[in-house]
């Protein structure tokens, strides 16, 4: 049976994360690819961390009472170094055996159905090597997003397209699941921390050939967003500068050079 491994990248996430973890444990089925969910703490206060590893517990209890063919496992980072650190620790902790890794945001916005949904459709995914999901406003999809949120995506995703040519429409969509075979040899290329990871993920993959598909999910934004309005984006915008550069020195860019079509 095929093999998957999530991480879930959580901070202080102790009261958001139970709820996602179990929807998980209970949206599981037989039919689905055997799927380990790692969440991965990113150096949170001690009772958030105590009630994430306390959810974890609670969920494979569930899984097992099932006897479904999927786990959870917890893991605690030393300390807080950001989401990228916290999946790239995850992956490096992930089942050697995985034939796809992933992530998926801690907040919820994406539900564990949808989640489900992706996860069967890998499973039979002989056209691709990313699956990344996104949050694009087409008939049969539920979007709910926050307008300055939206906005500050949609300014981001200008930039990001501009400077690094990855014709992607949403790069920063909480789900992504990779190839284990194109992504393990190149888990040391991978050095964001923080949100930038998922633009590194999809330049490193394309950059050697991997096949990319966005795929529309539904979305709903929860509260408590630890993405700060202006101030992030100001980062990020940098970020992606500082990225491009170190693609291009990596000879991984796609960005087209001046006058090209």
């Amino acid at each position: 049976m095929l093999r998957v491994s999530i991480v879930i990248p959580a901070l202080n996430e102790g009261a958001r994360l139970p709820a996602l973890v179990d929807g998980l444990a209970r949206a599981g089925s037989p039919d689905a690819p055997a799927t380990e969910f790692l969440v991965v703490d990113d150096g949170s206060a001690p009772d958030h961390r105590e009630r994430e590893r306390a959810a974890v517990e609670v969920a494979s209890r569930l899984l097992e009472k099932a006897g479904l063919p999927h786990s959870f496992r917890f893991l605690a980072a030393e300390r807080n170094r950001g989401k990228g650190a916290s999946i790239r620790l995850g992956w490096a902790h992930a089942d050697p055996g995985a034939e796809w890794l992933g992530f998926l945001d801690a907040d919820g916005a994406i539900s564990p159905i949808e989640t489900w949904r992706l996860v069967r459709r890998i499973a039979s995914a002989d056209d691709l090597d990313l699956l990344a999901g996104s949050r694009i406003r087409m008939a049969g999809r539920h979007i709910e997003r926050n307008a300055w949120r939206h906005l500050q995506g949609r300014l981001f995703a200008t930039l990001s397209e501009r400077l690094l040519d990855l014709g992607f429409y949403d790069t920063q969509c909480g789900v992504k699941l990779a190839r284990a075979s194109l992504l393990r040899p190149r888990l040391g290329l991978l050095q964001e921390n923080r949100w930038l990871l998922d633009l590194e993920l999809i330049a490193v993959l394309q950059g050697v050939g991997a096949r990319c598909v966005e795929e529309p999910i539904d979305w709903v934004d929860q509260a408590q967003s630890k993405v700060v309005f202006g101030l992030d984006a100001l980062r990020m915008g940098v970020g992606v500068f500082r990225l491009r550069r170190r693609l291009s020195q990596a000879g991984l860019s796609r960005r087209r050079g001046p006058g090209a079509p």
